[in-house]
């Protein structure tokens, strides 16, 4: 063979890809071959275009590489953001719980001095009690007697006119 043509299997190596890949890139951008002794090969120009083809298409998988890390980087920053949002939610839910038990405990602490209070009043009301009924038997007693005295006069004043 001349050195101005290339095989497709001497054309894969060179480009480190397979001999179908390179058969479906001349069919597919229709790259002119020629035939030489039951090989297909390819002159300088096709050569070219089919090495143009891979730049190409390294180019854009390059820049498709590059566009998905930046994606992938927003992904991860918003992620991270997320997960901030996420500590911190649940520090201030932990925070939440705490104060509500204190103040559970509080209100039950209160409840607990409140509660003798009310019987300290229930007892004094009680002694109230106790003390205005001494003074209403004391008073009764006092009317008792003056009913009896009123009697022993009345009796006095009945045998005054018999």
């Amino acid at each position: 063979m001349s050195k101005n043509v290339k095989t497709i299997k001497e054309l894969a190596d060179e480009l480190g890809t397979n001999k179908t890949r390179i058969s479906r890139i001349i069919n597919k951008n229709s790259i002119p071959t020629q035939k030489i002794k039951n090989k297909i090969v390819l002159e300088d120009n096709s050569v070219s275009l089919i090495r143009q083809y891979f730049k190409n298409e390294t180019q854009q998988q390059n820049e498709t590489v590059s566009i998905l890390r930046t994606e992938l980087d927003k992904a991860h920053s918003h992620i991270e953001k997320l997960s901030n949002l996420l500590d911190q939610q649940q520090r201030l839910a932990l925070q939440d719980k705490k104060l509500l038990e204190e103040y559970k405990a509080e209100n039950d602490s209160l409840k607990a001095l409140k509660m003798p209070s009310e019987d300290k009043k229930e007892n004094q009301s009680q002694e109230e009690v106790q003390t205005l009924k001494k003074q209403m038997e004391a008073l009764n007693d006092k009317i008792k007697g003056q009913e009896q005295l009123n009697n022993q006069v009345s009796k006095k004043w009945y045998q005054f006119w018999k």
